[in-house]
């Protein structure tokens, strides 16, 4: 099968019967050009199935393109695409189309996959960091391109951020569960190296120490869901000498690991469960999570890079999103041998 060449523009100025400047004037001045003699050319255009490359126009100019380049990890998290989900519905209402790209949450796909967008001249980027070390981006900053940190802060790099409430939550699922009457209260998720780990362990570990509990490293299981099933760690945990009667997970992984553990065992008493990241199907099984909406994260990224586009100058941002409690549950059990 033979492809057919694309139309140019001055395909269209010869089917519309008008020069080559006047159809340019049409996609980018159209108050220049009368009613009927825009009519024409975009019927034209259509006929011959014309698209402008605004690309190209904005790098003759010596400008950023209109479009955001977002990286963020892997796209089989529900976390990941709803976040760019909400940026896309912010940035297509001010014009702006959005590019993703995916690093596998990888240092080594992280830099790639923004060498890769930052070729295209985007308008700004948007970036889930994995790496430690955003430092390589500085060059590109300094040349006017905004760069803005979703859900962690970029690490030696000036750069504006969003990121959640992530101690305030860990803390609330915490001491919900010591309110019940637990105390051998286990912390299962990836190493504490990670921002957001990092920012809920220390929620988790005030509350405990407020209750009295001041030593939990026995408690806490950081392992990479990445190279240890989630599953594993959680079964881990529940075959200690001294098994926690409460777990608070600290993703959407680890929460499923753990009901899939739960399900292994189906002799045993549950532990209470409080999960870091609500889930799809968390409601119909009654799952407690500590909650928040991924897509007003997105929305309130892409309202932060406009901001951004359009004063580069100025002090950087670091806003937190609210996170709150989901009682469905899990969450609610008092300990097996409590009175009843």
């Amino acid at each position: 099968m033979s492809v057919q060449p694309r139309a140019t523009l001055d395909d269209v100025a010869r089917l519309a019967g008008v020069s080559s400047k006047t159809v340019s004037r049409v996609y980018t001045h159209r108050d220049m050009v009368s009613a009927e003699t825009a009519e024409r050319v975009l019927a034209a255009a259509r006929r011959l199935r014309f698209r402008p490359n605004t690309l190209a126009r904005n790098l003759r100019r010596g400008g950023a393109s209109r479009t955001i380049g977002f990286v963020m990890g892997d796209l089989a998290n529900p976390f990941y695409y709803k976040v760019a989900a909400g940026l896309e519905e912010e940035l297509s209402r001010h014009g702006y189309a959005l590019l993703v790209a995916t690093t596998d949450d990888t240092v080594d796909g992280e830099e790639r996959v923004v060498d890769a967008l930052l070729a295209q001249r985007i308008g700004a980027l948007l970036i889930i960091p994995v790496s430690d070390d955003q430092a390589y981006l500085e060059g590109e900053r300094q040349l006017g391109t905004p760069v803005i940190a979703i859900d962690r802060p970029a690490r030696n790099l000036v750069a504006d951020s969003i990121v959640l409430e992530n101690q305030r939550g860990a803390y609330e699922a915490a001491s919900r569960l010591l309110q019940l009457g637990h105390r051998r209260i286990a912390y299962l998720c990836n190493p504490a190296d990670v921002y957001t780990q990092v920012e809920r362990l220390r929620g988790y570990r005030a509350a405990m120490a407020e209750h009295g509990v001041d030593e939990t490293a026995s408690l806490e299981y950081l392992v990479d869901d990445r190279d240890v099933p989630a599953e594993q760690t959680v079964t881990a945990a529940l075959d200690a000498a001294e098994p926690p009667t409460a777990l608070i997970t600290g993703n959407n992984r680890m929460t499923i690991g753990a009901l899939r553990a739960f399900r292994a065992r189906p002799d045993r008493p549950e532990p209470a469960l409080i999960g870091f990241d609500d889930f799809d199907t968390a409601d119909v099984l009654g799952v407690s999570v500590v909650s928040y909406d991924p897509q007003e994260l997105g929305r309130q990224a892409a309202r932060l890079t406009l901001e951004r586009v359009a004063e580069p100058t100025g002090f950087t941002r670091q806003i937190e999103l609210p996170t709150w409690l989901v009682e469905r549950g899990t969450g609610e059990r008092p300990p097996a041998d409590a009175t009843r």
